[in-house]
């Protein structure tokens, strides 16, 4: 789904979220963001 993502594309989308969240939120967004994936991966080997 989102492999075709570029280094450039990674790049404005983490400006984006500076821009929109700040420096002191970016970690605690980026933990959310991360437990999710894991999260959503672990169920879709569990479907499979």
């Amino acid at each position: 789904m989102l492999n075709n993502i570029g280094a450039t594309e990674l790049g404005v989308i983490a400006v984006m979220l500076f821009v929109l969240f700040g420096g002191k939120k970016l970690p605690e967004l980026a933990k959310g963001v991360g437990e999710s994936v894991s999260e959503l991966r672990r169920v879709a080997k569990e479907k499979v």
